[in-house]
C-alpha cells in the first residue's frame, strides 16, 4: 500500500518537503551540523562540490573529500528538527518516491554529528573532543515511536531512581552509538561518555534566567550518576534523537562533540570556533582513513 500524500509530503519537483532533496543529491556518508553556516566551514575542505541547496535552516552540500563522497546537512537545533531530518533522509533512500512504497532492499546510512556541547564533569575540560558512547533522551520525542528494542531499561531505571525523576515527565531512554563508526573515529585524544539530550536550552538544561526550575538540582544529580562506571559527561539537544531514530530505521550514527563550556566549573572556550574547526578536520581525516 502506498504512503498517503499527507504523510510523505513532496515538493512539485519530487524532492522531500523540508530538506528539498532528491535521492541522487545525498551520499551514504552524511555529516550533521546544527548551524547552517558550519556547512560551508566543512565543504571548504572538499576537493569538489556537486550539489548544494537550502530550505529554511536545512542546508545541504554534497561533494568529494579525498576521493570520498560526503554530504553535510544542517539540522538546526533540537530533537524536533532531527525527527524531520532523519525521517526525510530515510525516505530518500528507503522509499520509492514515485510509487510511495517502502523498498524491499533497504539502505543503511552512516551519520556523524559534529556539534558543540557543554561538559558536566570537571575532568572533561573546555576545548576537548568527546564521543557519545550512549545518548540519554530526556526530552520525550522518541516516545512517539515503538522504542522497546532500543531502550536499556536497567540503566534508565537506575537514573530515574538516582535523580528522583518526576513521573509526570517522559521516561528517560538510553541508546547506544554505532560500534562501527565509534571504532573508525576513536583515538587517544577522544573522551567518551553518556550524552544527555534535553528538549531546550534554558530550563531543560538547568539554566535559570527569570523562571524557577521544576528541579533546580537536576544537573548536579546527573553529574553524580554512575552505572557500572558509565557516567553522564555532557548535555546538548540532538544526540539522543539521532541515535534513537537511526537505530529504529537501521542507520549507523555517531555524535562527536566539541566541548566549548564546562558547566561544573563555569568556564567557556576563549576561541570555540578553533576547537570546532579542529573537530571538523579530525572527523574528515578519520572518515577517509
Amino acid at each position: 500500500m502506498s504512503i498517503k500524500e499527507s504523510e510523505l509530503i513532496l515538493n512539485h519537483d519530487g524532492s522531500v518537503y523540508h530538506l528539498n532533496l532528491k535521492p541522487e543529491n545525498i551520499a551514504n556518508d552524511i555529516i550533521f551540523v546544527g548551524d547552517q553556516d558550519r556547512v560551508e566551514s566543512i565543504s571548504n575542505h572538499f576537493d569538489s562540490i556537486e550539489f548544494t541547496t537550502q530550505k529554511r535552516e536545512f542546508k545541504t552540500t554534497t561533494g568529494i573529500y579525498k576521493g570520498k563522497r560526503l554530504s553535510i546537512i544542517s539540522t538546526g537545533i533540537g530533537p524536533d528538527n532531527i525527527d524531520i531530518v532523519l525521517n526525510e533522509l530515510d525516505a530518500l533512500v528507503n522509499i520509492d518516491l514515485k510509487t510511495r512504497t517502502p523498498k524491499k532492499v533497504l539502505t543503511s546510512l552512516n551519520i556523524i554529528r559534529i556539534g558543540t556541547s557543554g561538559s558536566l564533569q570537571k575532568d572533561i575540560p573546555v576545548d576537548s573532543f568527546l564521543m557519545s558512547s550512549h545518548a540519554l533522551d530526556l526530552n520525550g520525542m522518541l516516545h512517539s515511536y515503538q522504542i522497546e528494542e532500543i531502550s536499556n531499561q536497567e540503566i534508565e531505571d537506575a537514573f530515574v531512581k538516582h535523580t528522583h525523576w518526576n513521573p509526570k515527565k517522559a521516561h528517560p531512554i538510553l541508546i547506544k552509538n554505532s560500534a562501527v563508526l565509534a571504532k573508525k573515529l576513536m583515538s587517544e585524544k577522544i573522551f567518551t561518555g553518556i550524552t544527555a539530550t534535553a528538549g531546550g536550552f534554558y530550563g531543560p538544561q538547568g539554566r535559570v534566567l527569570r523562571l524557577p526550575l521544576q528541579d533546580a538540582a537536576i544537573n548536579s544529580k546527573m553529574d553524580s550518576f554512575s552505572f557500572n562506571g558509565a557516567r553522564i559527561t555532557n548535555l546538548e539537544m540532538e544526540t539522543s534523537a539521532i541515535y534513537g531514530l537511526s537505530k529504529l530505521l537501521g542507520h549507523q550514527a555517531l555524535s562527536m562533540n566539541a566541548i566549548i563550556a564546562n558547566r561544573a566549573d563555569g568556564t567557556f572556550s576563549a576561541n570555540y570556533k578553533k576547537i570546532v574547526d579542529g573537530l571538523i578536520e579530525y572527523c574528515l581525516e578519520k572518515l577517509v582513513e
